[in-house]
């Protein structure tokens, strides 16, 4: 069928950054089980055996009563698991403590989100420049509340504090802010004490936190002796008064990403709320996999697995960050959380200087990267006709598997010397 067919009644729906880069691989060849590919773009983690982790769930028995359809909140004895691992992580010793009542489980993490978005009301949104992709659209189709975009600066390494967040609280007369921490795909995150004033604030100001926290168990930063988690959970004083809204689940911090299982964690309100959203939305998520779910959110399963990732990870990062660094790929600050690289290739020689173009170059060589214009997050396209801010960035996940980053960094490198030293020649073969 040709691409300038329309059909009545339905609109152009943009593809997110990953799926469309994903989609320009596909059409050159790209499955995700060919070796040859390096696929930097990718939004999950390796997700095989790692050492000191426990072992990955190979098969899940379902009873006869779980071929039903699951609540559209959650299996209540799921609810009351992942209450009680907030509970033990971040809430030891504090008199309000979460409940089932405060969690909502959904498949995925955009039903998540889609669901909050829904139950929001005629309000003023806030949102960060740069952030994930995924919200662009979801901030566009609910015409309820207004999104306004706030602008962090790479020159200050994306930093933003408790008292910039009250000025724009007051001076945009925002109701909620919505945010990663760590940012996917800055790897900036708010932490400690900071964290504590920014809940401070929202408590004081009125105004709902909807923080994404996906990647709140890759944290590079923690004290030794800790645990390499962070969360606004430890900050609370009320669980069911503070306006603070939680989103997590099995994709990153677990590494299930295709269980498509997540969770919303906050006040019972909101959590009837996001509820009721769901009963319209998505009906719920899968019951077989929610009461599998049970015994992997154990604390002593998830310290495990958490301590797994970050020797892993951390060790991915630092090689990862270095060689990209030697390559002429700086960044504006080494990444504090998540598994990705916001990288900034205008020191690069063309075409491999824009984002746009380095990713159609690597993408020859077999390796896929998103571009930094796809974290602008600029709903309804308002800002249609001027360049990008991020142009001149990229993305680039060190989630796979240390072979395949090294597979990457090697072909990179062939691919900047040769557009370096002999732009006339042949680009170098994969």
């Amino acid at each position: 069928m040709s691409d300038d067919v329309t059909i009545p009644a339905f609109r152009s729906v943009p593809r997110t950054g990953v799926i469309y880069v994903t989609a320009e691989a596909t059409r050159r060849g790209y499955r995700s089980s060919d070796p040859d590919w390096c696929n930097l773009g990718q939004g999950q983690p390796e997700t095989g055996e790692l050492p000191g982790a426990p072992p990955r769930l190979g098969s899940v028995n379902i009873n006869v009563a779980d071929m039903e359809y699951a609540p559209v909140a959650g299996l209540w004895e799921l609810r009351e698991t992942i209450a009680s691992l907030y509970n033990k992580l971040y809430r030891k010793g504090l008199p309000s403590q979460y409940s089932a009542e405060n969690v909502c489980l959904s498949g995925g993490g955009r039903a998540a989100l889609t669901r909050a978005a829904a139950s929001l009301g005629s309000i003023n949104l806030g949102h960060f420049l740069p952030d994930y992709t995924a919200y662009e659209e979801l901030l566009d189709v609910f015409k309820a509340f207004t999104a306004i975009p706030i602008l962090l600066e790479g020159e200050r390494g994306y930093a933003f504090t408790s008292e910039d967040l009250r000025r724009e609280v007051q001076g945009r007369g925002l109701s909620a802010l919505l945010f990663s921490n760590p940012c996917n795909p800055t790897g900036k995150l708010v932490q400690g004490d900071e964290l504590a004033r920014w809940v401070g604030v929202a408590r004081e100001q009125e105004c709902t936190l909807l923080i994404d926290e996906f990647y709140s168990h890759y944290i590079w930063t923690g004290r030794p002796g800790h645990l390499p988690v962070e969360s606004a959970a430890r900050y609370v004083e009320d669980v069911n008064k503070d306006p603070i809204v939680l989103f997590d689940g099995f994709t990153k911090n677990w590494r299930y990403p295709g269980w498509r299982m997540t969770w919303t964690v906050g006040p019972r309100q909101v959590i009837e709320a996001v509820s009721s959203a769901g009963s319209f939305l998505d009906g719920g998520g899968s019951r077989p996999l929610q009461r599998a779910a049970i015994p992997l959110l154990q604390e002593d399963v998830v310290v495990a697995e958490t301590q797994a990732i970050h020797k892993a990870f951390r060790e991915k990062r630092d090689v990862f960050h270095s060689r990209l660094e030697r390559l002429g790929i700086r960044t504006d600050r080494a990444p504090d959380g998540t598994f990705y690289v916001w990288g900034n290739v205008s020191g690069l020689p063309a075409p491999l200087n824009e984002g746009m173009g380095f990713f159609r170059a690597a993408l020859e060589q077999k390796i896929i990267t998103v571009p930094g214009e796809f974290f602008d997050v600029n709903p309804g396209k308002r800002r249609a006709r001027r360049p990008s801010r991020f142009r001149n960035y990229v993305r680039l996940s060190f989630g796979p598997s240390m072979e395949v980053l090294d597979k990457a960094l090697t072909r990179l490198e062939a691919l900047v010397l040769h557009h370096t030293h002999a732009p006339q020649s042949s680009p170098p073969k994969p």
